[in-house]
């Protein structure tokens, strides 16, 4: 609950944020003058009245605007012009042209309309600079953005009025633009006009101000702005960029800046806001202020540190965190535990107060130790042991020792230490009592055995007597730091525990009762050499064989142990298997609709095989096994494409090994439930199965920073129906059978894995420059919720119901030979340059023609051998549809052989005589006849050829179409086809004509 309502404010500020701005660059309703726009024609010379401006007025709305009207019904031939003042476009990409306007019925002028129209055409001139005139008034001078009708209903004396609002947008690279409203007969009142660009609103997020952006020339194209840190902020990581979009939406924020050092986030408000006295902030971050550690104080404001308070101090190395401290106090107990001619070994024990620190570390101080002679054990100035051995003394000799102890603020005081434990010591006299004839006796891997004959002495004194030898031995160069001693009476000593294979200092002293003798001279042996029969003993030997013997015993008995283990297992799962059926031991396991297999299959198996990322009990592991984890640095987005189900697909670049490539990018929506990024991600991870040239290829997906991607190749020319469509007739039959190829041998790799895509389709294959075509959208997930797409509801989810089999559509059995039906489908959409399959039928009336038998037709010009194949394809009976693989071989059979695409199937479209077809001859307009044929893009290019009804529409040609400027061949020929079909329905009818 406290994660929401932390977060609440911000998410409001997004909402807030997500709002688009107007700059409005001229509004008509503002105006109380004369707005005096240029008209033509006007004046004397003028035949007809043409435009004339007039107040609209509406009491009860409160509207009093001034506008143009024209009505020149009454005159043949009206061509009247109306231009805006020039439009300074200031920052604008894209500008806005909101028009408020009312046209008056037709039927309101009965016998007295000449040209009267319901529409009128909206023009504009990009212009450099303004002129003192207008631009000039031609035509061919003009783009046209469109023309302009009543959506809203027109108005005539039984009605109200009727205002309509009209919305177009260019995009404009100039000084300015005129705009010119033009009328050809039409009865329209222009009520308002306002002209505007859209920009994403100033924002501040991220601690970053960005401006007020304009947005792109055109609607896909996004703008990137760069923000600047707020007051006492700074950037942290990569500079802060938000995408504005071309709807006017910020999107996609990525870097920011952080409050420096002294000040601390206001997150609300984002503003970085000083720290107050006796708080402080060390670093550049996005935490609050903490009040001063202990032993400190804070007088002013920003302070990135606390003071200390006095007798109290801080290292440099010390985080900001931490409490002031104090130097320690002296170290206490000082003890002599060894003195003799040479040596001195002392000990003591910590400070009783340690200053508030961990780092205590101790100096000593000798003042007659004789420089370069002496050596202290540890060697360091500064040390931490609390012992310490001075050798190399002179004998019968006073010393003072002082130990120190510090810490890492002892520099700091303003004194010096004075705290210091001190002990004054004399050296013992010399002894000449030196040992002769050191010799190693064995050496062994751990023992070296020494012997050494008595010292020498002058005569029988009891003074001379030797009491005790000390043996002492080192490794080589450690003779100060790391040497070991023990006592013995004897004159043979045997050093155990020893390191193998080192080389090891020994020596011997004897002790008297006058005191102790010279060390003798340091002798060197190394140990670990075992093979060396000279010092091996038998003992030794022996040992040795016993272990090695016992090694292999263990060896052998554990590799028993293991090849009855596996021979056992085996065994009992044979057993198993026998007492099933033969196909319970190899079977495919179905799960949501899907065939998948096992995770875990037999060793002969090599084969790749899909693993269903539902079965992960965490979604994230999936994505973890299957996608390769992008860091989003390596991402520039450059603009958005598309929108999908959980966000926007955009284009980009990936910098990958030092090089970028094109990729494309989807989004997850900002704010998306748990549930929701699970399936965008379970894409990713069905994806990331895959490699083949036909399947669309995943480079990887960020996840550890938001907004979450999944990031593909990108397909330069988009999904295959758009394609087609934009490319209607362009393409010989053998290009689109290469097409179709790709698709197959893709849906041919994903049946061999076991995979069930539910959902082919020509939108969901996506094409590259190269006109490679590739398997896409694997969202098993995703609700197709478009009503263009013909989702038909069963239990368990929708169904795309145009191109599913009809067992999968009744029963939702998902196969790969419900996959073979919709290549059927995807067949025909490519012969058909993207049409759209059984045409505006509903899905009820799709369901049941399949049900009793129909199948489509075959497209125009499609070759027989294909439309054979999609007929195959459509085989009820699941088990007759051929496997992937065989389309595969058919399709490279006819590939390789062009003269089996000569021959063409018969066209089994309906009959336009039979009793059930559509009748032609009730078109009233050219414009109704275009949009029952999906061709209304060409009624400009009508209108220009001067066919205006459907007379002349009857008589056309196609020498005719190309002059209208309809030159793709399949536009064409669908055009005369439904030409051909109005032609036979007069004859038969007896009609001469059409009724207007």
């Amino acid at each position: 609950m406290g994660f929401v309502l932390r977060t609440l404010p911000f998410l409001l500020t997004l909402i807030e944020w997500s709002r688009s701005e107007q700059v409005v660059l001229l509004d008509t309703t503002a105006e109380e003058a004369s707005l005096d726009w240029t008209r033509y024609p006007y004046g004397p010379q003028s035949s007809t009245p043409g435009w004339v401006e007039e107040s609209f007025t509406n009491f009860q709305k409160g509207i009093n605007w001034r506008s143009y009207v024209v009505c020149d019904v009454a005159y043949s031939n009206a061509n009247n012009w109306l231009w805006t003042p020039f439009i300074d476009r200031k920052e604008a990409n894209r500008i806005y042209i909101e028009i408020k306007f009312t046209i008056r019925d037709c039927s309101l002028f009965p016998g007295n309309a000449l040209s009267c129209k319901e529409t009128f055409s909206l023009l504009y001139y990009e212009f450099d600079a303004a002129t003192r005139e207008p631009p000039p008034w031609d035509a061919d001078r003009y783009k046209l953005i469109g023309r302009v009708a009543a959506g809203e209903g027109r108005f005539n004396s039984n009605s109200e009025v009727n205002i309509n609002t009209e919305v177009k947008s260019i995009p404009v690279t100039k000084k300015g633009v005129y705009f010119a409203f033009r009328d050809q007969g039409a009865c329209i009142s222009l009520l308002a006009i306002k002209i505007y660009y859209i920009t994403c609103p100033e924002v501040t997020i991220n601690f970053a101000r960005f401006p007020a952006t304009p947005t792109g020339k055109e609607i896909t194209i996004i703008e990137q702005a760069q923000g600047i840190c707020v007051n006492h902020a700074e950037v942290v990581g990569s500079s802060p960029i938000y995408l504005c979009k071309g709807d006017g939406k910020w999107t996609l924020p990525s870097g920011g800046c952080k409050c420096k050092a002294g000040f601390q986030p206001d997150m609300d408000k984002q503003t970085c806001n000083v720290c107050q006295p006796g708080t402080y902030k060390s670093e550049v971050g996005d935490y609050l202020c903490f009040l001063c550690p202990k032993y400190s104080h804070g007088p002013d404001y920003g302070l990135t540190e606390c003071k200390c308070n006095q007798g109290y101090f801080r290292a440099p190395t010390d985080p900001k965190n931490m409490m002031c401290t104090q130097p320690p106090s002296a170290p206490v107990n000082l003890t002599v535990n060894f003195v003799d001619q040479s040596n001195v070994i002392l000990s003591w024990l910590p400070p009783e107060n340690l200053g508030g620190r961990s780092d205590i570390a101790y100096r000593i101080k000798c003042d007659a130790c004789s420089v370069g002679l002496v050596q202290y054990n540890p060697p360091m100035e500064y040390f931490n042991e609390t012992r310490m051995h001075i050798s190399g003394l002179n004998a019968v000799t006073t010393y003072r020792f002082q130990i120190f102890s510090e810490n890492g603020v002892s520099h700091l005081a303003p004194r010096p230490n004075t705290d210091y434990a001190d002990v004054m010591i004399t050296t013992e006299a010399s002894v000449a009592s030196s040992i002769t004839n050191i010799r190693v006796t064995s050496v062994k891997s751990t023992e070296i055995t020494l012997a050494w004959d008595a010292p020498i002495t002058d005569g029988d004194l009891e003074s001379d007597q030797v009491e005790t030898y000390e043996v002492r031995w080192f490794p080589r160069n450690e003779e100060y730091s790391n040497s070991t001693s023990f006592l013995t009476t004897t004159l043979i000593a045997t050093i155990t525990g020893l390191q193998q294979r080192t080389e090891y200092g020994l020596q011997v002293r004897a002790k008297t009762p006058r005191g102790w003798g010279a060390w003798s001279p340091v002798i060197f042996k190394t140990t670990g050499q075992v093979l060396n029969t000279a010092y091996v003993g038998a003992e030794e030997g022996f040992r040795l064989q016993l272990v090695a013997g016992g090694i292999v015993v263990i060896v052998v008995v554990l590799v028993a142990v293991i090849v009855l283990t596996v021979v056992f297992i085996r065994s009992r799962s044979n057993d198993e298997c026998n007492k099933k059926q033969p196909s319970d031991c190899d079977t495919l396991e179905y799960r949501n609709g899907e065939v998948t297999t096992p995770l875990f299959t037999g060793i002969s198996g090599s084969s790749r095989t899909y693993i269903d990322p539902h079965t992960y009990e965490d979604p994230n592991q999936a994505v973890r096994e299957f996608a390769r984890e992008i860091d989003a640095k390596c991402i520039t987005i450059e603009s958005i494409i598309g929108g999908g189900e959980f966000g926007d697909v955009c284009k980009g670049k990936l910098k990958m090994n030092g090089a970028e490539i094109g990729v494309a990018i989807k989004t997850l929506k900002a704010g998306s439930l748990d549930k929701s990024r699970n399936d965008f991600l379970t894409e990713a991870s069905i994806m990331g199965q895959f490699e083949h040239p036909n399947v669309i290829f995943l480079q990887g997906v960020v996840t550890k920073s938001n907004p979450v991607m999944i990031i593909t190749e990108y397909m330069e020319n988009g999904s295959l129906d758009t394609f087609l469509r934009a490319n209607d007739g362009k393409f010989k039959v053998i290009q689109l059978v290469g097409m179709l190829r790709g698709i197959a041998a893709g849906m041919q790799y994903l049946s061999e894995m076991n995979y069930v895509h539910r959902d082919l389709a020509a939108r969901n294959v996506l094409v590259n420059s190269e006109l490679v075509c590739k398997i896409a959208d694997f969202g098993l997930s995703r609700e197709i919720e478009s009503a263009t797409e013909g989702a038909y509801t069963t239990r368990g989810g929708k169904i795309p119901v145009r191109w599913t089999a009809p067992e999968a559509i009744a029963f939702r059995k998902f196969t790969s030979a419900s996959d073979v039906w919709s290549m059927g489908i995807v067949c025909w959409e490519v012969m058909s340059y993207g049409e759209r399959p059984y045409w505006n039928w509903s899905n009820q009336d799709v369901i049941k023609s399949i049900e009793k038998g129909y199948r489509l037709p075959a497209p125009m010009d499609c070759p027989e051998a294909i439309y054979q194949l999609m007929l195959d394809c459509w085989q009820k009976e699941r088990t007759h549809r051929p496997a992937f693989q065989s389309i595969v071989k058919t399709l490279d059979k006819l590939i390789r052989v062009p003269d089996t695409l000569r021959k063409i199937a018969q066209n089994r479209s309906t009959n336009p005589l039979s009793a059930d077809a559509p009748d032609l001859t009730q078109f009233t307009s050219v414009e109704e006849w275009l949009n029952s044929i999906k061709m209304t893009r060409y009624l400009e290019n009508f209108h220009a050829g001067g066919v205006n009804s459907m007379d002349a529409v009857v008589n056309l040609t196609v020498k005719e179409l190309t002059e209208l400027g309809i030159t793709l061949v399949g536009h064409q020929k669908k055009i005369m086809n439904s030409v051909q079909n109005i032609r036979a329905q007069i004859r038969v009818n007896g009609n001469e004509g059409f009724l207007v």
